[in-house]
């Protein structure tokens, strides 16, 4: 196949493709898809079979979206009466066997959005004004509500779900099963119903590449703050007054002091 003919647009005649809908090169829209008037796909994006997007929504680059997958769609949020709200996915991003992702509502900011190379595992839920990092892994049938937050490399397990407005920290690891109704800080690892601390994401630092140093650093604080017997301002000042000048440590302690719902202990 010759440099021309590779960047075509390539759609299956049982698609259904609006045509305002805009579409970059290299595009493949496999068959039964649906693809609305406000769709915008980046280029090499790929949408393999029985996929549905549409709403204002904008796709970058390489996404692969798998069969079934509703992408777009008006949120479920009983306050949406048709405001005009985006959805905003960036590049690599994979997007598995029946996972819902809905546009945000004008009261959330207006924006659903997801950055880069996240993988969102079949039959899971992404509702309206969530805003996931890059690299972020979310397992089969995990849901996470309104408004939720979730930071680079964090890794949520099968069958988790996530209160509205929760918000979880960077490459912090949630065990398969939780039920999360407050924040959980960077780094750390929670499991349960309510979902709690119970140590370090150590494997998940590691594999990304953090110092030994830094990962003791970072132990330490956990124990301090989470495990041990201190009172919660107590045990921060504890932390700063030993490892505050830690960038890693810094950033617990920062996200603990800016949260709204509170923090899983």
């Amino acid at each position: 196949m010759g440099a021309a003919e590779q960047t075509e647009v390539a759609i299956d005649p049982t698609a259904r493709v609006h045509p305002g809908a805009v579409l970059a090169a290299d595009v493949r829209i496999g068959p039964f898809c649906v693809v609305g008037a406000q769709v915008r796909l980046g280029e090499g994006t790929r949408l393999i079979s029985h996929v549905v997007i549409d709403g204002d929504t904008v796709i970058g680059r390489q996404n692969v979206f798998f069969p079934f997958a509703s992408v777009g769609l008006d949120p479920q949020d009983l306050k949406y009466a048709g405001e005009p709200t985006r959805l905003e996915i960036g590049d690599g991003n994979r997007v598995r066997e029946g996972v819902t992702i809905h546009r945000g509502t004008a009261g959330g900011g207006g924006v659903t959005r997801i950055e880069n190379e996240c993988l969102l595992m079949a039959y899971s839920h992404v509702a309206h004004d969530c805003q996931l990092g890059s690299r972020v892994v979310v397992a089969n049938g995990t849901a996470l509500a309104g408004h939720v937050s979730v930071a680079d490399q964090a890794v949520l397990g099968g069958l988790v779900g996530v209160h509205q407005f929760v918000r979880i920290g960077r490459h912090a690891f949630i065990g398969a099963g939780a039920m999360v109704a407050q924040d959980i800080p960077p780094f750390m690892m929670a499991v349960g119903d309510r979902a709690r601390v119970i140590g370090v994401n150590t494997t998940g630092l590691e594999r990304s590449g953090f110092s030994h140093e830094a990962i003791s650093k970072i132990k330490s604080a956990c124990r301090t703050l989470f495990l041990g017997h201190l009172k919660h301002q107590e045990a921060m000042e504890k932390v700063e007054a030993e490892a505050g000048f830690v960038p890693e440590v810094r950033e617990v302690l920062e996200f603990m002091r800016s949260s709204e719902r509170g923090v899983a202990r």
